[in-house]
């Protein structure tokens, strides 16, 4: 028996389902806001089966930006790539539903179309999404070098495919001898930041170790600076660097003499200070040297002498806490108690009382509830939150908002564990304990269970744990002020920062944008004032005393505007190639970024403390909005030379302010302008 018709091909296949995609989207695209979820599936079925197929994934990246501007992530997490999770991709990915797996992949060929060039996105740059999908390539390596394992094929079937599919074609276009070496430079500048959540960067480097010690895989060259990332959790020193495993390496403490403890505990607190990162080991080797003698509890904390006085001072509490928190599923508590210890903060007179308050704190069924969801029941809730509050108070420029858009709440909480720990420790104690903070503005107490609601619209998870407890009570407590200053004329922040934050932050206020209008106004003034206040050179050489609440426009790469943001100002200082620069807290837990026109903000490298951002004076100021100051402080205008000056303004006019300019000056275009929400 014979036929004319010939099998389909599969450049047939592919055209006829890209015809059939097109087709989809375009009716999508056509669709009212109302009608886009029924039309939805359609796309979703026909990238479903594009993706199965050789030159699929291509072929959706050269079609990212319509398939976008449609609405397929339209009302979706999705929606909003600025504030997407790599960490997050691989439960999405390995979901059962087939539509999660699909429009998880899109968005990451969404972000390939803007990271090669090819899509110049409104919310993300290019910079971003590439560094986005290297994280997210690291946190999923197997999904490039093993095939589907019995589980997946039990779960997913065929679906499984798909991510791999996805993982080849992200690392063809990106290449392979690219994704180790980047990768490692990431997590490295990502740890000279000293962030207290590093589960991510744990993740990617288990990922390294694990591609390293596979003979299938080839990296070539690449990944020879991965050595010291990886030794530092899983062997840092002799005796564990094999990683043998925790049992094991209790045994072999059992049998060491004084010398030997003496070796590793100097290797495990260079290894610690070294990245930021403890191993598992390290909790193990802290407990056993509790009853070996303080010399050793010292080394293994890697103490200067200040950090060493304090533990001597305090040697029964910090005793109690490395029984009540450190364990290997909370090794991260040795390194925030070894940096609370530097500080000294437990000489302040209400911290060590406060501590001692910690470490026997009822938690509320809800505190618990939270604590075991977001990291599992491996260490107690109770050691889960100490770790937190030791790890906040040793790093209070760690704190990160996760994905939320909660900076106000986590620039608080920085700046108490910054300046005022012990009212840090007031908060933590009430919302872990009794499900409330009140709080008072104006002389009016506020209730966080009284609230109706915050600016986040879920309750945040990806938090560190104090934030995860505190956050939720302090956004809904902010949001309240702010509305209790709606009928108020100008920026509600000018009451609201000094309430929320705490009696140091300036009862001045400027801003250089009208909230009505969206305009820029009295910009001269506003730059003149904010040198009088912040610059040594013109403020009578006098250092910042507080850190300040601050409100910046964030711009991207293109130097185009992207949102307001809250930051705290900490100091300003010479560089050390004599530069003045503003130094600061950016909540957004990741500080180094490119702000475009030449404006990229350095985390190191300019004398930056851990945790800190900095920009070069007149550049922070282009992007500043909102500021505070002492109003009893002298208050004449900075002599600020014409120069300088216009310097500033042109960083400001080329950026954020292009379309703010007001209508008495020159401008090529009017364009659209956006009011200042109350973010900052």
């Amino acid at each position: 028996m014979t036929t004319d018709q010939q099998p389909a091909t599969q450049d047939d296949k592919l055209n006829g389902l890209l015809t059939q995609f097109d087709d989809a989207v375009n009716l999508l695209s056509q669709a009212s806001p109302l009608l886009k979820p029924a039309k939805l599936p359609r796309v979703l079925d026909t990238a479903h089966q594009l993706l199965m197929l050789d030159g699929g994934a291509q072929a959706l990246e050269n079609r990212a930006q319509a398939y976008e501007a449609a609405g397929v992530f339209l009302g979706s997490d999705w929606e909003t790539p600025q504030y997407l999770v790599p960490t997050l991709t691989t439960f999405a990915l390995k979901s059962t539903d087939p539509n999660v797996v699909v429009i998880e992949t899109l968005s990451e060929i969404r972000l390939l179309a803007v990271a090669t060039g090819g899509y110049a996105h409104p919310l993300v740059s290019e910079e971003f999404s590439h560094h986005y999908l290297t994280q997210v390539i690291a946190i999923n390596l197997w999904l490039l070098f093993t095939a589907p394992s019995e589980a997946e094929r039990e779960q997913q079937g065929r679906l499984a495919v798909i991510p791999r599919h996805l993982f080849q074609y992200l690392a063809e276009r990106i290449g392979y001898e690219h994704i180790i070496d980047q990768l490692i430079d990431e997590i490295w500048r990502i740890l000279k930041q000293r962030p207290i959540q590093v589960d991510s960067i744990k993740q990617m480097i288990t990922q390294i170790s694990l591609c390293q010690a596979n003979p299938e895989i080839d990296l070539g060259s690449s990944g020879q600076g991965a050595d010291r990332l990886v030794s530092s959790l899983f062997g840092p020193t002799q005796a564990c660097r094999e990683d043998p495993g925790i049992d094991i390496y209790r045994e072999r403490l059992d049998g060491m003499d004084q010398s030997a403890l003496q070796a590793e505990a100097t290797g495990f607190a260079r290894a610690m200070h070294d990245t930021g990162l403890v191993s598992p080991y390290h909790a193990v080797l802290l407990r056993h040297l509790l009853e070996e003698g303080d010399h050793l509890v010292s080394e293994a904390f890697g103490l200067s002498s200040t950090g060493r006085d304090c533990l001597l001072c305090y040697r029964e509490l910090v005793h109690a806490l490395i029984r009540g928190s450190v364990y290997p599923a909370t090794a991260q508590a040795v390194y925030g108690l070894a940096l609370m210890l530097e500080r000294g903060i437990l000489y302040q007179p209400p911290v060590a009382p406060a501590m001692w308050r910690q470490l026997n704190l009822p938690l509320s069924e809800w505190s618990q509830a939270r604590l075991n969801i977001a990291y599992g029941e491996v260490a107690s809730p109770r050691a889960r939150l100490l770790e937190g509050v030791l790890c906040m108070l040793g790093l209070p420029l760690g704190v990160g908002q996760g994905n939320n858009p909660t900076c106000q709440s986590a620039r608080a909480l920085s700046m108490w564990a910054y300046n005022d720990p012990d009212y840090l420790l007031q908060m933590v104690a009430w919302a872990a304990r009794d499900d409330e903070i009140i709080m008072h503005f104006e002389g009016q107490a506020i209730s966080s269970m009284a609230s109706l609601s915050g600016v986040a619209t879920e309750l945040p998870m990806d938090l560190d744990p104090v934030s995860l407890i505190v956050v939720p009570h302090l956004d809904r407590i902010y949001a309240e002020m702010g509305r209790r200053c709606v009928s108020r004329e100008g920026d509600p922040h000018r009451w609201v920062n000094p309430e929320f934050h705490g009696w140091w932050s300036g009862r001045g206020f400027r801003i250089n944008v009208d909230v009505a209008t969206g305009k820029l106004t009295d910009v001269n003034d506003f730059i003149r004032h904010f040198y009088a206040c912040y610059h040594p050179y013109y403020n009578g050489n006098q250092p910042l005393i507080h850190p300040q609440p601050a409100g910046i426009a964030v711009t991207d790469s293109a130097a185009r505007f992207i949102g307001w943001h809250a930051i705290t100002i900490l100091r300003a200082s010479l560089d050390p190639n004599d530069v003045m620069r503003i130094y600061f807290y950016n909540p957004n837990n990741d500080s180094g970024q490119d702000w475009g026109n030449g404006v990229k903000v350095s985390t190191a490298g300019h004398g930056e403390r851990f945790g800190e951002a900095s920009l070069p004076f007149s550049q922070f100021v282009s992007r500043l909005y909102i500021y505070h100051f002492d109003p009893l402080e002298r208050g004449e205008l900075a002599t600020v030379t014409e120069d300088e000056l216009d310097t500033v303004k042109r960083y400001l006019e080329q950026s954020w302010g292009a379309e703010r300019l007001p209508a008495s000056e020159l401008q090529a275009n009017e364009g659209p302008h956006q009011t200042p929400p109350n973010d900052p």
